[in-house]
């Protein structure tokens, strides 16, 4: 998915992460980012696309239901899926945060994914991550 959303993204933009002092710019225009629940223990996906204008949820899949993560009213099963496109405006930055309870967040793009501590050459652990779109 991420691929097809690519032609859409931002020129000359790129994605940055930050954490607890390491930084990186990933030159691409379109990413998956992909969770664990900490509770439920199901799969939760986002795909995002880097504008001008900052980053844009473009749609967000569930793998079931449960606490905390309830689908809202428009989304619709397909292939195992709850999928929607959220309606919101970009955001200039997105902090992720991470509880160690349920693992690492991971983001996908150009058909690999990987988990934050591996893109920023360290061990994440319970640290805050921003990510912004940046130039290169």
């Amino acid at each position: 998915m991420a691929a097809a959303l690519a032609q859409h993204g931002g020129a000359g933009l790129s994605l940055c992460l930050a954490s607890a002092g390491a930084v990186k710019a990933l030159a691409i225009t379109a990413f998956t980012l992909v969770w664990t629940h900490s509770i439920e223990k199901v799969e939760w996906q986002e795909d995002w696309r880097i504008s001008p204008d900052g980053l844009e949820l473009v749609e967000a899949r569930v793998k079931g239901t449960g606490a905390g993560m309830e689908p809202p009213p428009e989304a619709q099963l397909a292939e195992g899926w709850f999928r929607w496109k959220p309606a919101r405006p970009a955001m200039g930055e997105v902090t992720l945060g991470n509880s160690g309870a349920a693992g690492e967040w991971r983001l996908c793009a150009d058909g690999k994914c990987r988990t934050l501590s591996d893109i920023l050459g360290r061990p994440v652990g319970a640290d805050a991550t921003a990510m912004r779109a940046c130039q290169p």
